[in-house]
C-alpha cells in the first residue's frame, strides 16, 4: 500500500489499481441504535462540511482516536452519553456494515442499546454542535422527509437501524 496523502485524521492510498481513503487516528466506527422506554429513536443532527450542511444520523463515533486500546463498545457507550446525554443499561451488537467500500477502508459495527436512563442534555464534546432529535418510531419515515425537505441529508446508517428495528419486532 502506498500512501499518496498522510493527513493528520485521513490518509489518501493506493493498492493496486485502487485509491481510497484511511483513517489514520482510530481503530473502529461505532453506530448506536437507542430507542427510549416511550419508543422514540434517538437521533442526532450536525453539520457536515464534506456535504454541505446539516446531516440526520444515529449516535456515532471514533473507537481508539483518543485511546488507542478503547474497544468498540466502549466508545459506542461514550459517543452516545457525550452526543445524546443517555447512559443504556446494555449495548448489543448487531453487525458490521462498509458504508463506502469503493471510497474509505472503515467498516461501521453498530450497537443497540437497552435500557436508556437520560443524564444530561447532550450536544457533543467542545468543538461539536449536535442536536438531539427523539423520534417516536410511528413518525421517523414523516420527519425524515421534512428534514430533507428543509435541506438536511439523512445518513444511509439511519436507514440501516430501521431495518435493525423492523427485523426486531418481526
Amino acid at each position: 500500500m502506498e500512501t499518496l496523502y498522510g493527513g493528520r485524521f485521513v490518509s489518501l492510498v493506493s493498492r493496486g489499481r485502487w485509491e481510497f481513503a484511511v483513517r489514520t487516528n482510530a481503530h473502529g466506527i461505532v453506530l448506536v441504535v437507542a430507542v427510549t422506554e416511550a419508543g422514540e429513536l434517538v437521533l442526532v443532527e450536525q453539520e457536515r462540511p464534506p456535504v454541505g450542511g446539516p446531516v440526520i444520523e444515529l449516535p456515532a463515533g471514533l473507537a481508539g482516536d483518543e485511546d488507542a486500546g478503547e474497544g468498540l463498545a466502549a466508545a459506542a457507550a461514550r459517543e452516545l452519553t457525550e452526543e445524546t446525554g443517555f447512559v443504556a443499561e446494555s449495548l448489543e451488537p448487531l453487525g458490521d456494515a462498509a458504508p463506502s467500500p469503493g471510497l474509505v477502508s472503515e467498516i461501521y459495527t453498530f450497537f443497540r442499546a437497552r435500557g436508556l436512563r437520560r443524564l444530561t442534555s447532550g450536544g457533543g464534546v467542545a468543538g461539536e454542535a449536535i442536536t438531539v432529535h427523539l423520534v417516536p418510531l410511528a413518525e421517523v419515515r414523516a420527519f425524515l422527509a421534512a428534514s430533507r425537505a428543509r435541506g438536511a441529508h439523512v445518513a444511509l446508517a439511519v436507514h440501516a437501524a430501521l431495518g435493525f428495528l423492523a427485523a426486531e419486532s418481526a
